[in-house]
């Protein structure tokens, strides 16, 4: 604000001496019914508002129009600095009144120095339209230009906000879903184990109940964790670190207590970026949720791939198949690898059903 204000005084000040050297030089007199003393008056007084507007803007923009209009019959540089304070009071009217504002003001600004032009005797009347509708038009553009442009940075930002807040309601909503689903699974078939084998086989219910127990355990720590993230407070929870390949065996292994042998192989991969790793990890893990909810499978084979700038995952089992319901897990899959520009299918296979992702990332430079 004071750079602007520093540079609207600078300009006053080269408008006035430039105006007033013409006079003071004789390049230009003020006409002989004029006196001098008035003539200096309505010269110095032009600069004003151009100094005033960011204060005042509408009523640096009338007062201007009044200096103009004691300039008409004087004309030269006395109405040309008058003339040129309007449009840069203009301006501002624009930039900070509402539009209708700025549009009353350009008409009432060239009706009245068009009407003196015709009706006051001045040097020239036709110079003096043609520099009042340039000064005028000017101001009001640049306004019109200004606004529109920190209107439209003001939609941009909003839009930006509101992709952000969906974007991270999305990655919060996902993270969830694997989280509860793939727990919830398991504990629900451990229970259903329990349950049923709890007369006859008491150590087996007993060893179902401690799965149930320590993933019920693990999960509600990991909820904890996630929905702090959340809680305004100056509080900020500890998280836990994200999933990597380094915890695909735990995964795999957790998953086989609820029934189906799986086998896990890993190929050419010693490590990913963070966000590649999380993603492969939460991809496996929804797809062996669904083994274990819908598959029925008494094997799952995971392969997971890894190539220079790429890895990719195939989840296969020996269940009964059939075409896949969408659901949010397998939307939470297609949006991971859409993030990467990536491949994904999950379909039945000849004895069973298998998912696919392809997920290609850029490996980092080493300089």
């Amino acid at each position: 604000m004071r750079i602007r204000v520093a540079l609207d005084v600078l300009a006053a000040l080269v408008l006035g001496i430039g105006a007033g050297g013409n006079l003071a030089a004789g390049a230009w007199t003020l006409p002989p019914w004029l006196p001098a003393w008035l003539g200096w008056t309505i010269l110095l007084t032009s600069v004003v508002p151009i100094v005033l507007r960011r204060w005042w803007p509408l009523g640096s923009y009338v007062l201007s129009l009044v200096l103009a209009a004691a300039a008409v019959p004087i004309g030269g540089p006395v109405f040309g600095v008058a003339v040129v304070g309007a449009g840069c009071a203009l301006y501002l009217v624009v930039v900070r009144r509402k539009p209708r504002v700025g549009q009353i003001g350009l008409a009432a600004g060239m009706a009245e120095l068009g009407a003196l032009a015709f009706s006051v005797a001045n040097p020239s009347a036709s110079m003096t339209v043609n520099f009042s509708v340039s000064a005028l038009v000017v101001g009001f553009v640049l306004g019109i230009t200004v606004r529109t442009r920190r209107e439209y940075a003001v939609i941009e930002r909003e839009n930006h906000a509101r992709q952000a807040v969906s974007a991270e309601r999305l990655r919060i909503a996902r993270e969830m879903h694997d989280v509860v689903a793939h727990s919830m699974s398991l504990i629900a078939v451990k229970a259903a184990v329990g349950n049923h084998v709890a007369l006859e086989q008491p150590a087996e219910a007993r060893e179902a109940l401690r799965v149930i127990e320590d993933t019920s355990r693990e999960t509600l720590a990991e909820l904890r964790r996630m929905l702090g993230v959340l809680r305004d407070g100056t509080g900020v929870p500890a998280l836990a670190p994200a999933p990597t390949l380094d915890d695909l065996r735990t995964l795999a292994e957790r998953a086989q207590l609820a029934g189906p042998a799986v086998d896990l192989v890993v190929d050419g991969l010693d490590e990913l970026p963070s966000g590649v790793g999380q993603s492969v990890y939460r991809i496996v893990q929804e797809a062996l949720t669904n083994v274990v909810k819908h598959a029925g499978a008494n094997t799952c084979r995971i392969h997971v791939t890894g190539a220079e700038g790429e890895v990719r995952i195939e989840v296969l089992d020996d269940g009964r198949g059939g075409e896949a319901v969408p659901g949010h897990g397998l939307i939470g899959m297609r949006e991971r690898v859409a993030v990467y520009d990536g491949e994904f299918s999950a379909a039945p296979a000849e004895s069973g059903f298998r998912v696919f992702a392809r997920l290609p990332y850029e490996t980092a430079v080493v300089r």
